[in-house]
């Protein structure tokens, strides 16, 4: 069975539109385009490298994404990511394209999760996914995503679309690898770990004033 991973550049409060370039993505407005720039050095690149181009892989892309990527990885010259990129087969998730210009790359529609699903079951390398925040919100929510690449850098946006958007199924993670650039970039490697187990640091004994606190607590939520 094939893995499927996502490589994403995400802020403290986890926004991940349009990280490259202010072009990417300026839907909703979102003024700040560009923003992991500055925090992108050699160190990085060489992480990168060494970690996602190492060994054969495919591509999962949105349209939005595969549009970015096609525009700029065929012309981008003699460089280990676009001649991994370029041989790599494409696979795009599209209900309006109908014709690709970048070699190497197929159609999905219809049913998006049931066909990725099936595309996982077969023969072949990992498939890697970057961006393609809406189609990331379907394959989170199918469970379809083994393996996530987090790259969490040091700003706050305040607005923008989410890694994460706020109807996401609670789920939990188990840490497989962590790193930090020179620049204050984490690197986190995330598996799917199942469903949220909540705990408590309360009290078995609660005092007096813990359980008056609760009682107010339920009214104010239940606007008695």
């Amino acid at each position: 069975m094939r893995k499927l991973v996502a490589i994403t550049y995400v802020t403290l409060d986890g926004v991940m539109q349009s990280p490259g370039t202010p072009e990417e993505d300026p839907q909703g407005g979102f003024a700040y385009g560009g923003w992991m720039v500055p925090f992108w050095d050699e160190e990085m690149m060489n992480e990168f490298v060494a970690d996602r181009m190492a060994t054969p892989f495919d591509l999962l892309l949105g349209r939005r994404t595969y549009e970015i990527f096609a525009a700029h990885w065929p012309t981008a010259g003699d460089n280990p990511i676009a001649d991994r990129f370029n041989n790599a087969t494409k696979y795009v998730v599209t209900r309006t394209l109908d014709h690709f210009d970048w070699e190497n790359s197929e159609r999905i529609d219809g049913d998006v999760a049931k066909k990725i699903a099936h595309l996982k079951s077969g023969e072949g390398p990992d498939i890697q996914i970057y961006g393609s925040g809406e189609l990331l919100q379907t394959l989170t929510g199918a469970g379809l995503i083994d393996e996530y690449s987090i790259w969490i850098f040091p700003l706050v946006l305040g607005r923008g679309k989410r890694l994460f958007e706020h109807d996401t199924a609670a789920q939990a993670f188990s840490l497989v690898d962590t790193k930090t650039s020179l620049t204050g970039v984490v690197i986190n490697t995330l598996r799917p770990d199942g469903p949220v187990k909540p705990g408590s640091f309360a009290s078995d004994t609660p005092s007096e004033a813990e359980l008056a606190r609760r009682r107010k607590l339920a009214s104010e939520v239940t606007g008695a």
